[in-house]
């Protein structure tokens, strides 16, 4: 098991998320969890055909908008066409690329917000899938709007620091050799979000302060970016984002258990031993 590339063998690094997200890929197939996948993949599809139809409808426009911003008043001369010709290329893939990142990032967020409650079972029945353990007990009636004020809460991070980082990266943009770095910064801010997004699940689980769970991610800055960010490209392309948001939320638990949990001092038991032990009977975990 230590030679499979599925499973980390050293914590914070930047290939770890490929591994999460590759264990998660196929546990959403088992059937403990399958009930779990299926309401937020119903959710997902139908913002899936809101969002994507709007951005669709709009698309047109926004590119206009965004190429309003070549100067008109520019000679009609030969190279002045040339030059503009190519300044307008960059400026289109880079404003294309700025609305790629926002629209993975919108679906994500709302899809997470309204499928909060599914995500956070989904979270903890993969805990007990390959841990054996659950989170301590709770109610519905307690749980369901505990999970919705966390999301409000990571909305408000989202909202308030992502929009004074849209506005610096606004402002950038009409810089001329700095406007290269806009969808980089905005990918990175976009890797960081959904690693917050997917990881606070198992975290909440367990009643982690926000600010805890994000200082956990940050002290493990690459295996957060690394899983963050292929969750990032995940949810940029459409029907796929419909399949990923799941499968984050599995790996995200699978990161959270593996490198977070301050409770792990012993290795975890593979998925394997976690499915064929009952759910009475809590799997033997072997010694490091």
């Amino acid at each position: 098991m230590r030679n499979d590339p599925r499973y980390p063998k050293q914590p914070n690094q930047l290939g770890n998320g490929l591994a999460y997200l590759t264990r998660g890929a196929e546990l959403i197939l088992h059937p403990q969890l399958r009930l779990f996948v299926l309401v937020p993949l119903l959710i997902n599809a139908i913002l899936f055909i809101f969002i994507t139809g709007l951005l669709v409808q709009q698309f047109d426009n926004l590119m206009g908008y965004g190429a309003s911003f070549l100067p008109g008043w520019l000679p009609d001369w030969a190279w002045v066409s040339a030059i503009t010709s190519v300044f307008s290329s960059v400026l289109w893939t880079l404003f294309a690329t700025v609305l790629m990142v926002v629209y993975g990032y919108t679906f994500s967020i709302f899809a997470s917000i309204i499928a909060a409650p599914f995500y956070g079972f989904l979270a903890e029945k993969t805990e007990q899938l390959v841990k054996g353990s659950t989170p301590d007990p709770e109610s519905l009636a307690s749980m369901i709007p505990r999970t919705l004020l966390r999301e409000l809460r990571k909305l408000w991070y989202f909202v308030w620091r992502g929009g004074l980082l849209a506005l610096g990266l606004f402002l950038l943009s009409f810089i001329p050799g700095i406007s290269v770095v806009v969808p980089v910064v905005a990918f990175l801010w976009s890797a960081w979000s959904m690693s917050i997004q997917y990881v606070d699940y198992p975290a909440d689980n367990h009643q982690w302060d926000f600010k805890k769970m994000r200082n956990a991610l940050g002290k493990n800055n690459n295996s957060s970016f690394g899983f963050g960010g292929l969750v990032a490209l995940g949810t940029m392309l459409p029907l796929a984002n419909i399949f990923v948001m799941p499968i984050a939320v599995v790996g995200g638990t699978l990161y959270w258990l593996d490198e977070l949990d301050e409770r792990q001092l012993e290795d975890l038991p593979s998925e394997k031993t976690a499915i064929e032990e009952t759910p009475q009977k809590k799997p033997a975990i072997e010694k490091k």
